[in-house]
């Protein structure tokens, strides 16, 4: 709540949301949100119960206080890190990128997290993720079986619970259905640099490549950080509102990632009605299945195909926005948090 909005916060925030929301319909006691010694406000916070603990922040509250103050019950950790030692506790972890992706991550960021991961497997902990690909991922970059990572999935209502906010269309002089749409950042896993070739092949037809996104350089390795496609238009990070209007104007969305623990983005364009040309790595089929149309993420020429392809095939196009909308509607946030609700009971004696 305190952090720029990625695929890790999106999580913790929008399940945190739909914890609140099941639980209040079921009649349930909430989860009680444990946070350290800082002001966390804002109309967008959970509707959680909160409790301040601790005197320290960081890694040290994590690790030191937060255990002791979570001893009585079920500790869920949402984003990749968790206490070694205390009672009972969920970690979701949601991918095995810092060691199938070493490359795109600082080695301070990539150090601590392999150290913790590999720690966290000698412990009691229940280990979760977020699709099948990554547990056959982390188990065997753990090297622990299958059957101790379960599985949960994530949501993409959120992008279309906020209206558009058009304006960024005006901004940027975009025209409905005429042009593409990227969502990511230059981490070498996301594979922009491979966009060349589509950005001129658009570039030809007065179509504008549209790039979102920025990179966290403490996370990231800033020297393995790749250059935009060119031509193409970089707009930055945008709000929900802004990617709202972004995903339901464009023509399609591209999604080039070699390696994803999940891939919201692409769920996050066909809820909002817009088709995708994917990158054909399993995670990606799992998740996205007959819904999108898949490309080579190592042949640029490829990706530029699939794209001029939905573009020439209007038919296709309509096709695979109607797919996509049914796909979509299937990931939701109260289900998956129903899920991580399970779990949880299932630790409680």
């Amino acid at each position: 709540m305190t952090q720029p909005l990625s695929g890790v916060q999106r999580f913790a925030l929008e399940i945190s949301h739909a914890l609140a929301r099941v639980t209040r319909a079921r009649g349930e006691p909430p989860p009680v949100m444990l946070t350290p010694a800082a002001t966390i406000a804002g109309s967008a916070t959970p509707d959680l119960p909160r409790r301040m603990v601790g005197r320290w922040h960081g890694q040290v509250w994590e690790q030191l206080e937060l255990p002791r103050a979570a001893r009585d019950g079920v500790l869920l950790n949402l984003g990749n890190t968790a206490p070694l030692w205390g009672g009972k506790r969920i970690v979701i972890i949601h991918d095995a990128g810092i060691f199938s992706q070493p490359g795109s991550y600082s080695w301070k960021f990539r150090l601590w997290y392999r150290l913790l991961h590999t720690l966290l497997r000698h412990t009691r902990a229940q280990l979760v993720t977020v699709s099948e690909f990554s547990r056959t991922e982390l188990s065997r970059y753990l090297r622990i079986p299958p059957g101790r990572i379960a599985v949960m999935s994530e949501g993409a209502e959120h992008i279309t619970r906020v209206p558009p906010d058009t304006t960024i269309l005006t901004r940027h002089g975009l025209a409905p259905r005429q042009f593409v749409l990227v969502v990511g950042n230059l981490a070498p896993h996301k594979n922009l640099a491979r966009l060349d070739a589509l950005a001129r092949v658009l570039a030809m037809r007065g179509i504008p490549l549209v790039i979102s996104g920025r990179v966290n350089t403490t996370i990231f390795n800033a020297s393995g950080m790749q250059s935009l496609p060119r031509p193409a238009t970089y707009i930055g990070r945008v709000s929900d509102q802004e990617l709202r209007a972004l995903y339901g104007a464009a023509a399609c969305f591209v999604f080039p990632s070699l390696y994803e623990g999940f891939g919201l983005p692409p769920v996050e364009a066909m809820a909002c009605g817009c088709p995708v040309v994917a990158a054909d790595i399993p995670v990606l089929h799992e998740i996205c299945g007959p819904a999108a149309l898949y490309a080579d993420p190592l042949d640029p020429e490829a990706i530029a195909r699939g794209v001029t392809y939905l573009l020439d095939t209007p038919a296709m196009a309509e096709d695979m926005r109607a797919a996509g909308l049914a796909r979509a509607a299937g990931y939701t946030w109260d289900r998956a948090a129903q899920s991580l609700l399970e779990i949880a009971r299932n630790m409680t004696p």
